[in-house]
């Protein structure tokens, strides 16, 4: 289970963290290990020695240190060479995972044919190897998840376990095998030393990856096409999360974070608002310092995306700001304050937004939170015609059920519904028409990308019950 758990972090930087990658690791894994138990059980009839079984956790040992090794440079082929996600993600499961889960499957069954060599407590013998199985693969569960991913590492954690292995296949073998396995360690440690496992760092300006209960994250700086000033970016799972100037923390990089913006056009006066997801806090940042009338309250899941936002990020503690490290929905169901803005800027990968922020059932919490003539800006990432932009087409309808005026602007291009791009979502609480006309040029500037279009109801709305989100956001890509 540790090294499951520990496979979503070495491909969640490539492939992210979506369904189709959970789907795909859990899968090859499960197939694998069966695969395993089934040559373990024949092989245990035929030589059923405490040597054999030694060598089988030694092959295993010798995989998980090749899977730490190669990891990154198996992982960039087929990135680059695999565009479709579901492809790809199976595919890099089989060959960075399903090898040393054949040979995690093969013990179990050797193991029972070594301690039932006589039929006397064949049961109780079973059972127990069963039982304490499962209570390691619980133990395991447990413990990467709560303390060694967040504190170790994932390469650090592939090195645990990799010699553990090896010292379990000492503890069958003796004395015989000793001196080969060392010299696999060495080996194994020498590469380890020159960072081999880590190549992206030796050509990425100040590159920081931290893995957090959440995510795995990278952090670097470098020069943009056309910018004179050095980028810092934010990366979740291999996924631009934010950017910054390095030399004006609080300037908006991203095009699409200007047009949160239009919350002073559509939300005059606003005095609270509400941001659901944080990362490098790349808009709390502006708007405090363009607002300093108003307060804002960010909802984060992840409190060490927080930690790396203060140290990297420019962020300053500030009494206008109130920071909560929670999931946005659980937020929004226990949400008691009424905002006057609630901006949306979560993400689970690249394109998708968790589902349980897309639902009926959360847009009403939202819409309840508002103040009277509140509204909610959005970031999503699709189109809005065809097959790519049905997400959206199915959110746009979820927020119509509630709201009586919703508006589009997609940032980079508003006469073209088949491009996928930024597309802010405006929800008005107030019935009452706009002019859509402003003295403000750069908000005018903005208010001209409205989607001005017809936008198909060729979708059921997203409900908690059922919220395709995954499915219609990989027609995106």
């Amino acid at each position: 289970m540790v090294y499951e758990l520990v496979g979503s972090r070495v491909i969640g930087p490539y492939f992210g963290t979506s369904i189709y990658i959970w789907t795909s690791l859990i899968g090859i894994i499960l197939g694998s290990l069966s695969l395993g138990y089934y040559w373990g059980g024949k092989l245990a009839d035929l030589r059923p020695t405490a040597r054999m079984l030694s060598l089988v956790i030694f092959a295993a040992a010798v995989l998980v240190g090749t899977t730490l090794l190669l990891k990154d440079l198996l992982l960039v082929m087929i990135y680059n060479a695999i565009p479709d996600l579901k492809i790809s993600s199976v595919v890099a499961s089989v060959i960075l995972f399903a090898p040393a889960s054949v040979f995690l499957g093969m013990v179990s069954p050797y193991a029972v044919k070594l301690s039932v060599l006589n039929l006397k407590g064949f049961g109780q013998k079973v059972g127990n190897l069963y039982a304490l199985s499962t209570l390691g693969s619980i133990i395991g569960t447990f413990l990467a998840g709560f303390y060694l991913i967040p504190h170790f590492g994932t390469s650090n954690i592939l090195v645990i376990i990799t010699v553990l292995l090896f010292g379990l296949s000492i503890v069958w073998g003796g004395r015989s095998w000793i001196e080969s396995k060392l010299a696999f360690v060495m080996m194994l440690m020498l590469a380890l030393s020159f960072g081999l496992n880590r190549p992206q760092s030796e050509y990425l300006e100040n590159f920081i990856d931290v893995d957090t209960v959440y995510n795995r994250v990278w952090i670097y700086d470098f020069f943009r096409n056309g910018d004179e000033n050095k980028l810092r970016i934010m990366k979740i799972n291999n996924e631009s999360s934010s950017l910054m100037f390095v030399d004006e923390p609080t300037k908006l990089v991203s095009e699409y974070t200007e047009y949160y913006h239009l919350a002073r056009y559509f939300a005059p006066n606003f005095k609270k608002s509400l941001m659901i997801g944080g990362a490098g806090y790349s808009f709390p940042k502006n708007y405090l310092m363009e607002y300093p009338l108003s307060s804002m309250d960010v909802v984060e899941i992840d409190p060490k995306l927080t930690d790396l936002a203060y140290q990297y990020f420019g962020l300053n503690k500030d009494e206008r700001l109130r920071i909560f490290h929670e999931d946005g929905r659980i937020f929004l169901n226990r949400g008691k304050e009424k905002y006057d803005v609630i901006f949306g800027d979560a993400f689970s990968s690249q394109y998708s937004v968790p589902f349980s922020l897309t639902t009926l059932e959360a847009v009403q919490k939202q819409f309840n939170m508002l103040t009277d003539n509140g509204v909610v800006i959005m970031n999503i990432i699709g189109a809005i015609e065809g097959e790519r932009g049905k997400f959206l087409r199915a959110e746009y309808w979820t927020y119509r059920q509630l709201f009586p005026q919703v508006l589009l602007f997609p940032v980079e291009d508003n006469s073209d519904g088949e491009i996928v791009q930024n597309i802010m979502l405006v929800a008005l609480k107030s019935s009452e028409q706009t002019e859509l006309s402003s003295e403000d040029e750069e908000i005018q500037q903005m208010l001209q990308h409205l989607w001005g279009k017809k936008i198909d109801q060729d979708l059921p709305i997203l409900t908690d019950e059922h919220a395709p989100v995954d499915y219609y956001v990989s027609q995106t890509i």
